[in-house]
């Protein structure tokens, strides 16, 4: 069984304020009256009701529902995902620094891929642990965490977490369900698999059964920024056995998503029909800008997200393209790790296929800056 702080042992701690739809909840009515706390507040709010009117400002008065009872019924009832396993917080990135919270401790060591999802590390050195990275399983058209390194590495320092993401980020590449089965068997006694799936709307199984279980020993991290469109708003959602979702609670912050951004939430979630076309049209416009840096000779990798990611023939010839797009408002993304600094990432967006937008790309691929 993997470990987890000592300190997290028992009952409690218990959260000192759970909030009031939680206690409506636990009465079983409601509580109009709201005198003891800063949630009955008169403020007008004439300004802000002038400019994002009446409905959008009712949210401001109240803190947001800390179990986001709401967003989880709708996330379970279109996933087929047990209620008691769901989390919601304030995005997958909330969500890593949260499980780390929860798991890991100061000196403990813990493995990712160098060059993965910077914020992970970012997290893991600022609690105190021990980052401790392998390098990516690297060929011609292929940019792959290497799921036996990542194992081999755990066993080696007795690490307390993995982190993968899955698909990758910034390669796009995707580990099949065996795969991150086999990874979760090869980690050692008392270490965490944390499995960052934000991307996971994107892959051409995003509906099967086996996404919306809970892994044993595990936490998947979904977010709402990407397929759902909610970037700003700050939600996402673990999904991990229930005394581990317990566990979590128990060092989360309590009003961690608001009132705003949960109503908003569920009104997307009432509407999945929108989201799937997005999703669809996201998947066409990434097929099309692939094909298109391909006819220029670029190096592009397989991606099952909402970006594509190429391989030009060196850093430098990178650092290169970013800058001048840069130079000119156009915002691309470079991993700053130098085992993969030769890399672009751009998201297919429909602004990213305009005749001309992505000029000093194009015209250093036909330039030869594609691998040889």
């Amino acid at each position: 069984m993997p470990r987890y702080p000592h300190h997290l042992d028992g009952d409690g701690p218990h959260n000192p304020f759970p909030g009031i739809k939680v206690l409506e909840r636990k009465l079983g009515h409601a509580i109009p009256h709201r005198l003891g706390s800063n949630e009955g507040l008169d403020m007008p709010h004439r300004a802000l009701r002038e400019r994002f009117g009446d409905a959008a400002v009712e949210h401001a008065y109240g803190y947001g529902d800390t179990e986001a009872l709401g967003v989880r019924r709708r996330l379970a009832a279109q996933q087929g995902i047990e209620l008691d396993t769901l989390l919601v917080d304030a995005g997958a990135d909330s969500l890593i620094a949260l499980s780390l919270r929860a798991l890991v401790e100061p000196g403990n060591a813990v493995v990712a891929t160098a060059g993965t999802y910077p914020t992970f590390g970012y997290f893991a050195r600022g609690h105190g642990a021990e980052v401790v990275e392998v390098p990516y399983r690297q060929a011609p058209g292929v940019l792959a965490p290497d799921l036996e390194a990542l194992a081999g590495a755990a066993r080696r320092h007795r690490a307390r977490l993995v982190y993968l993401a899955n698909p990758d980020n910034p390669g796009g590449h995707l580990h099949t369900d065996a795969d991150v089965a086999a990874l979760r068997a090869e980690l050692p006694d008392g270490c965490w698999l944390l499995l960052d799936e934000a991307y996971g709307d994107f892959r051409h199984d995003a509906n099967s059964d086996s996404l919306a279980r809970a892994l044993p020993d595990a936490i998947r991290l979904r977010t709402l920024s990407k397929a759902h469109g909610l970037a700003g708003l700050r939600i996402g959602y673990a999904i991990a056995e229930p005394w581990v979702v317990a566990l979590m609670m128990k060092v989360r912050i309590h009003y961690a998503v608001s009132t705003l951004t949960q109503a908003m939430a569920e009104t997307v979630l009432d509407h999945p029909g929108e989201t799937r076309a997005h999703i669809e049209a996201v998947k066409e416009r990434r097929e099309r800008l692939a094909a298109h840096l391909r006819g220029l000779g670029g190096e592009v990798l397989p991606s099952a997200t909402n970006f594509v990611a190429l391989r030009l023939e060196s850093a430098e010839a990178a650092a290169r393209v970013h800058q001048a797009l840069l130079g000119e408002g156009k915002l691309i993304a470079r991993p700053g790790h130098p085992d993969i600094a030769s890399l672009l990432r751009i998201t297919a967006v429909e602004d990213a296929l305009a005749p001309g937008r992505l000029a000093p790309l194009e015209a250093a691929l036909r330039a030869g800056a594609a691998p040889s």
